[in-house]
């Protein structure tokens, strides 16, 4: 368990130490944020949820893809 805290105690003190890497990681969290949610928003789509009423259906319709 030690080394685990030794560890964490090694890596809080370089982050804390950063002077522009804090801008950069901030800058890399929020790009990776922005991403995901176009990604998410405009390219991948529920289409079950639109196509499909009910649960049944949904889970009907994948099995017969897989099986195919």
């Amino acid at each position: 368990m030690q080394v685990f805290k030794n560890i964490f105690q090694f890596y809080m003190q370089g982050f804390k130490s950063m002077t522009v890497g804090k801008r950069l990681w901030a800058i890399i969290i929020i790009k990776l944020i922005i991403l995901f949610l176009v990604l998410k928003l405009f390219f991948f789509p529920d289409l079950l949820k639109t196509n499909f009423k009910t649960d049944e259906e949904r889970s009907n319709h994948v099995i017969e893809q897989l099986t195919k």
